[in-house]
């Protein structure tokens, strides 16, 4: 019954999604024609093109000059988009016009990996009419549950990681995040850093009156003989992509730095910079899916994914140590604009955010290939 109620383009929308998510049509195959998909379906050869567009604009075709579409999804890179009764696809429907002016949008925005600007506004406008004057109320400390519930659900979906919303913290970018670790662990402690490393970390971390230990890089990591030698009782890495080396660790590597963690008693700061964008990211565990109850402290922020200007980052709190770390910065207001949290809410659980990195994971998956 619900799927008659759908526009006739969504149903086939969904149809042949299906049949590329599960396996009937492989990467790299031919659809039929969209000549042949209209007769074989009793619909017009506009609703098929109609359909052709959404399945491209997700990353499960690609259109080849005079030769049709051809299947580009590869679970291994593309993140599933939510199902919600049809809703948001009965929304995407109303909204044809506005995502014709965000493809223009994108069309214009150059090389830049930010979302694009009309999609952007779209959403604050969603956001105004659909929250009202919840955004006026104060937040709770660690943000407001409604945002911490599409942050989990989203890690759920794109990195394989289980929290709940009591062990995600938000704050305003990830320099005021390395702040909130210093008070949770202590400035007592001696923090390992790599060797080069994004210089606002150990800025961050002598400014709050912590002592710092560079460990030099290797081509897959920290050195190993710099760990051994290690003093460090924190130690923060970025495993998915080092700045400003470029070194990504390797498996090995990245179960040698909880092999140390576990050894020496330390916790590690597992910085996830750039990681949706990176090609591994759904093939490689996380440092914090391999450790989640008590050793690893996860870091992120939406600045590289959505635009500079949103200075919204989330820690996630080990499993056994959230309440205990909570606690020690429960004092502390949260730092992320309601409006913002909103926003942000309302680009994770409509969809938006998802395309948008499976966009820009084609686009680099696409200029690999041509480079």
């Amino acid at each position: 019954m619900e799927e008659r109620r759908l526009p006739r383009y969504l149903q086939l929308y969904r149809e042949i999604r299906e049949d590329i998510t599960e396996g009937r049509y492989r990467l790299g195959e031919r659809l039929p024609s969209k000549r042949l998909l209209a007769e074989e379906h009793g619909i017009s050869v506009i609703t098929v093109e109609h359909c052709c567009r959404l399945l491209e604009e997700e990353g499960y075709i690609e259109a080849r000059e005079r030769s049709g579409f051809f299947v580009s999804y590869r679970e291994s890179d593309s993140f599933p988009v939510r199902e919600n009764g049809g809703e948001d696809e009965k929304r995407r429907g109303r909204e044809g016009e506005e995502r014709e002016s965000g493809e223009k949008g994108m069309r214009q925005s150059g090389e830049g990996e930010g979302m694009p600007y009309p999609i952007l506004a779209r959403t604050v406008r969603r956001t105004l009419s659909e929250y009202g004057e919840r955004i006026l109320r104060k937040s709770p400390g660690g943000g407001i549950p409604e945002l911490r519930e599409a942050i989990a659900a989203y890690l759920r979906r794109s990195r394989g990681i289980r929290v709940s919303r009591e062990q995600i913290l938000l704050g305003s970018g990830a320099e005021y995040l390395y702040l909130l670790i210093v008070q949770m662990l202590g400035r007592e402690k001696l923090y390992g850093i790599e060797d080069p490393s994004y210089r606002m970390i150990e800025r961050v971390y002598t400014d709050s009156g912590a002592r710092i230990e560079r460990l030099r890089l290797g081509r897959e990591g920290i050195l190993s003989e710099e760990l051994r030698r290690s003093r460090a009782e924190v130690l923060h890495v970025t495993p998915f992509h080092s700045y400003p080396s470029g070194v990504i660790a390797s498996a090995s590597k990245r179960h040698e730095y909880i092999r140390f963690a576990r050894e020496r008693g330390v916790t590690v700061i597992e910085d996830d910079f750039d990681s949706e964008f990176s090609g591994s990211t759904k093939t490689e565990d996380t440092l914090f899916s391999l450790e989640p109850e008590r050793l690893v402290i996860y870091v992120n922020s939406f600045s590289k994914t959505i635009a500079p200007s949103i200075r919204v980052g989330y820690l996630l709190l080990p499993r056994e140590r959230a309440g205990e770390l909570s606690k020690r910065i429960s004092a502390y207001s949260c730092t992320v604009p309601v409006l913002d949290q909103y926003f942000l809410t309302e680009l994770l659980k409509s969809g938006d955010f998802e395309r948008h990195i499976n966009r820009v994971r084609r686009r680099r998956r696409a200029e690999g290939r041509n480079s």
